[in-house]
């Protein structure tokens, strides 16, 4: 078996409002897995976190709530895909027997002495190989950009949201989309708390990184699909300094009972020209 198994306790802090982990803090789950999957191999791999390696998008489908327990989450991983200058990590992530989440991570390798992407040198290639299964594709999400009208959230990045690089963690470009995607689904869905929405998938692309300032940055959210009981978003994550592009990304949220006309009405808004429905 190519597959690495990392176990990895649930904390408190973990649960939502809804008493569930949250899907944000599933990434974090997902990056410990990593790390103890890079050092627990061969020094190549362990020379891969260490000279840095860059994360360039990630992927999630979650498939189950997951409760607090003292039972700790089983992330399973291996390489998904290796290339020249890229490679993809797959995760099964078990809450018991049951499979909560499916993700990719696509990652580079980075010179953090020289300030830029490199690509993988033989040994680094040939140690991601030896844990290589064929690649089996999460379901396509469909790409779609961000629209006027939208809505305009702004983000203060903290002190403790950076990494040991010294930029923001990749993990926490998940928090600030579900930053911004609360406050559009409290303006406009009428959210009572006996309501329940959970993300069911949620990809995003880093473009730059992103770092401590004062300004706030703007996550910029505007709906792209509607469907019967769901609806999708697209985010961009943009600097208010220059009006640059550090983040893009995609979330399907769904709700327990239908959209009402009232909220697909109200959902329009954040579209420019009408939503397109779910196929």
């Amino acid at each position: 078996m190519t597959r690495h198994r990392y176990r990895s306790p649930i904390r408190w802090g973990d649960l939502d409002a809804q008493g569930h982990v949250n899907n944000a803090a599933f990434l974090d789950h997902l990056q410990e897995a990593r790390v103890d999957w890079l050092l627990a191999g061969p020094p190549e791999m362990a020379h891969l976190l260490q000279a840095g390696v860059l994360v360039v998008s990630h992927q999630v489908e979650y498939l189950a709530p997951v409760g607090y327990g003292e039972e700790p989450l089983l992330v399973e991983l291996w390489a998904d895909t290796v290339g020249a200058s890229r490679f993809t990590i797959a995760y099964d992530v078990w809450d018991g027997e049951v499979l909560a989440a499916r993700a990719r991570t696509a990652a580079t390798p980075f010179d953090l002495a020289g300030g830029g992407l490199r690509r993988l040198d033989p040994g680094e290639r040939a140690a991601l190989q030896a844990v290589l299964e064929p690649p089996v594709p999460l379901r396509p999400l469909t790409r779609s950009a961000v629209v006027e009208p939208a809505s305009h959230y702004p983000l203060l990045v903290r002190w403790s949201d950076l990494d040991s690089y010294g930029h923001v963690n990749n993990v926490k470009y998940f928090d600030y989309v579900q930053e911004a995607r609360i406050v559009l689904m409290h303006a406009t869905l009428d959210w009572q708390p006996e309501d329940v929405w959970v993300v069911a998938r949620q990809d995003l692309e880093y473009r730059r990184s992103m770092d401590l300032q004062p300004e706030p940055y703007d996550v910029v959210t505007s709906v792209s699909a509607v469907g019967t009981r769901s609806f999708t978003l697209a985010v961009e994550i943009r600097n208010s300094r220059d009006g640059g592009l550090h983040a893009t990304a995609r979330t399907v949220v769904v709700g327990e009972r239908p959209l009402t006309p009232a909220q697909r009405a109200a959902l329009a808004r954040w579209a420019a020209v009408g939503v397109a429905p779910h196929h």
